[in-house]
């Protein structure tokens, strides 16, 4: 299924974005801006989500969000959040994958 394979393509780069706002956030060592861009890149992925999978899923990633945190670190904070969006996204890959075959 074609439409799956640019699905995964536009998952994965998005997933990848969102390595570069962690790699670029400890680099400047300012998390303020650090979780504007992961909010800039979470309002873009659920547009691009519902446009090429669908507003479910859309909808599944925009009402994601990251756990309590306890650590009083800004950085792993925020990494966490990360972390939360990446493995949301990993999953629905691995799902458009399974599809497909």
């Amino acid at each position: 299924m074609p439409q799956n394979q640019s699905a995964i393509e536009m998952i994965t780069r998005q997933i990848d974005e969102l390595a570069t706002i962690l790699k670029q956030t400890t680099q400047d060592l300012n998390t303020v801006r650090g979780h504007e861009r992961v909010t800039a890149w979470k309002k873009r992925t659920v547009e691009l989500l519902a446009q090429q999978i669908g507003p479910k899923d859309a909808q599944r990633l925009a009402g994601t969000t990251p756990g309590p945190s306890f650590t009083n670190d800004l950085m792993e904070e925020l990494g966490d959040e990360i972390e939360v969006y990446r493995t949301f996204l990993q999953t629905l890959a691995r799902q458009l994958e399974q599809a497909a075959s």
